[in-house]
């Protein structure tokens, strides 16, 4: 199938020619004729399966068709983050680029005037992050009576940032009568309840579990003392990889640390966390997307926020105790099709972690000796709340117990040796 055969009004299916798109991914196929049609929709659909375009066309589409007064909100898109909020205004634009429709988007962290004043002016398709919107509804700068569309994009993301009070004050503000779109990588018991009480009869497509990973990226584990992660990671950089590179880093010391290191070495970086004020996260953002900076080193924050054509390369610096994350990380490359290739750095503190996400994405993650800061002399530690290891209990543990902290495996030996 092809996007011809979706029935795309002649200037949507002109502009995603141009932007080089000849056949919609599993959820786009799926999405966009249901959307067309004006029913209610429930995607449960994992970063990089293109649902920004499945949900952006057919409201396009829907807009276009339906003719009213361009003066008043018709289409809403909430979604978590500012960087992801950013990235669908500019999807929106692309589609709708010869279309007469209006598209804004807003968040917080900068001055409202020029949002406000945009406003003003008319807005047909709004993108908003739950703050700043709430914000200018209290001061009336925002009405949501004449909505036709609403779109929860990233649901599972909005719990996991703390803004599922925010969304449901919102829901509260909109029209009954309206086409409701919900968007979420997992589908958790609470996030299950709250599209339950926004659509209406949906259709419901799932399309690649949390779980899986593309297959077109080519995942590898590299074990390193914690001590070496640095110096491996510049080592890389200088030697085995020239192209851009997305690093995820635990926290945001870490992120500006590894910074630090990079640019003492005479490697562009920027680091991208939620210390960072919203101007410098998109200059980051910005100078990355363009080559200007060639790594940029992001807490998860970006997880899912960040859309760069063509990445090639993810490095976890550290793997995340939540191991979904895993799948979202390297999920910025191999997008659409295109080959990846992720690298995740292994010390004694992260081979829980590593356990743990080999059991959610079902497979073994190849191990790579190659480089000159292999050990095969892990052992498994735990960290705690300042991301520090714990220090083994003072008695020597017993050695059939190898899950205890501090055991030490026989030298030369891998942790993960077969039995």
């Amino acid at each position: 199938m092809n996007f011809t055969d979706l029935n795309i009004i002649e200037p949507i299916a002109r502009a995603i020619q141009g932007e080089g798109y000849t056949n919609p991914t599993p959820i786009q196929e799926k999405a966009i004729p249901e959307i067309i049609k004006g029913k209610d929709f429930l995607g449960c659909a994992q970063t990089g399966t293109g649902k920004t375009a499945a949900f952006a066309i057919p409201i396009l589409q829907n807009l276009t068709n339906n003719k009213t007064p361009n003066n008043h909100i018709k289409a809403l898109i909430l979604t978590p983050t500012r960087e992801l909020a950013i990235q669908i205004e500019e999807s929106f634009k692309a589609y709708g680029k010869y279309l007469p429709l209006k598209k804004l988007v807003i968040f917080g962290g900068v001055k409202q005037g020029s949002q406000e004043a945009a406003l003003k002016k008319g807005v047909d398709i709004l993108v908003a992050t739950p703050g700043r919107l709430l914000d200018f509804i209290s001061q009336g700068i925002i009405s949501l009576k004449d909505l036709e569309i609403f779109v929860l994009d990233e649901a599972d993301r909005m719990l996991d940032m703390g803004f599922v009070h925010d969304v449901k004050r919102i829901i509260k503000l909109l029209p009954q009568k309206r086409q409701s779109l919900f968007f979420s990588a997992t589908m958790p018991a609470e996030i299950q309840k709250l599209a339950d009480s926004i659509l209406v009869n949906p259709v419901k497509v799932e399309v690649t579990p949390v779980s899986s990973t593309a297959k077109t990226i080519q995942q590898s584990v590299y074990f390193v003392e914690r001590e070496d992660k640095l110096n491996l990671l510049t080592h890389i950089l200088q030697n085995d990889i020239a192209e851009s590179v997305l690093v995820f880093a635990r926290t945001k010391h870490g992120a500006d640390r590894i910074t630090r290191k990079l640019v003492k070495s005479n490697i562009s970086a920027q680091a991208i966390h939620g210390d960072k004020s919203q101007n410098a996260r998109q200059n980051a953002l910005s100078n990355f997307k363009s080559g200007k900076t060639r790594v940029l080193i992001a807490t998860d924050i970006a997880a899912r926020g960040i859309d760069i054509d063509e990445l090639k390369y993810v490095i976890n610096f550290e793997l995340s105790d939540v191991s979904e994350t895993y799948v979202h990380r390297i999920g910025r490359t191999g997008r659409a099709g295109a080959e990846g290739t992720s690298i995740s750095f292994v010390d004694g503190l992260d081979l829980l972690n590593l356990k743990n996400t080999e059991k959610l994405i079902g497979m073994k993650i190849p191990v790579i000796k190659d480089h000159p800061f292999h050990t095969d002399n892990l052992v498994a530690q735990k960290r705690d709340s300042n991301n520090k290891p714990v220090q083994a209990n003072s008695q020597k543990p017993n050695p059939a117990k190898k899950e205890d902290i501090g055991y030490k495996k026989p030298k030369n030996k891998s942790f993960f040796r077969k039995k």
